[in-house]
């Protein structure tokens, strides 16, 4: 019985999953890392990420999980809510046990919490894709900052490559401090040491931009207004289709 440690990676979590039964280890507690307070009673032990344990222990989950359920586990992990390791090893535990499919037993308190945090994260992956607005850099990167709820932009990168094939993009996550940039060719996750763009409202340093970019900017701001009939505004149903906590990085809202 201990505190297990983990670098904070989905692939992490599915190694720490690994050697769980390869150990024979049962955890009081699955802990990032970074957010572990070490006490002077607590025993932890600390897992390494392994992508080939990792691998092993997804491939036998999405055997055994119902096909609308086989991205649940990576869902509803981007949640990082409070306590979603030692939830979703308990439902792990329990498919890998199990020889009747168990993902769909919603009197089970853990199945039915996962899937209303996955239905709640998935919201929020569909309103990225949405809302995420480019600006085009000097060097031709099409850079978009997010700050959303949850950590969704891995979720997100296979609808982006496929829909931006053709350009190079970033797309950074202000609140996390982190993001992934495109290449043309592969989709890489990095870490901007320098921040050349304003926290309140994403946008990048003049010195930065193409020379267009203001004038784009400036032109969907005046088709935004334009279509918007003042006599039929509903804050509220605008506020309900577009919340507004991404108001800050939309062009037509600053």
């Amino acid at each position: 019985m201990a505190i297990i440690l983990y670098d904070g990676t989905f692939a992490g979590f599915m190694t720490t999953i690994f050697e769980c039964y390869a150990q024979k280890l049962e955890p009081t507690n699955i802990c990032k890392e970074d957010s572990f307070q070490e006490s002077l009673f607590s025993e932890h032990i600390q897992i390494v990420t392994d992508l080939e344990k990792s691998q092993r222990v997804w491939n036998g989950l999405q055997q055994k999980l119902h096909p609308r359920n086989r991205e649940l586990p990576v869902l509803t992990f981007l949640s990082e809510e409070d306590g979603i390791e030692m939830r979703l090893y308990r439902f792990i535990k329990r498919v890998f046990n199990s020889r009747q499919r168990i993902d769909t037993d919603y009197a089970d308190p853990d199945v039915l919490t996962l899937k209303k945090i996955e239905r709640v994260v998935m919201r929020e992956s569909m309103r990225i894709l949405q809302f995420v607005r480019f600006q085009q850099t000097i060097d031709d990167i099409y850079f978009a900052p997010i700050e959303p709820q949850f950590d969704v932009l891995p979720y997100t990168l296979k609808h982006f490559k496929n829909r931006f094939a053709d350009q190079k993009w970033l797309i950074y996550d202000v609140k996390r401090d982190y993001g992934f940039f495109y290449d043309l060719d592969q989709v890489t996750e990095m870490t901007l040491n320098e921040k050349n763009f304003s926290i309140h409202d994403g946008k990048l340093a003049d010195n930065i931009t193409q020379e267009d970019e203001a004038t784009y900017q400036s032109l969907w701001k005046s088709y935004f207004k334009h279509i918007n009939i003042e006599e039929r505004k509903n804050l509220k149903l605008q506020r309900q289709h577009m919340p507004h906590r991404y108001w800050k990085f939309l062009t037509e809202k600053n």
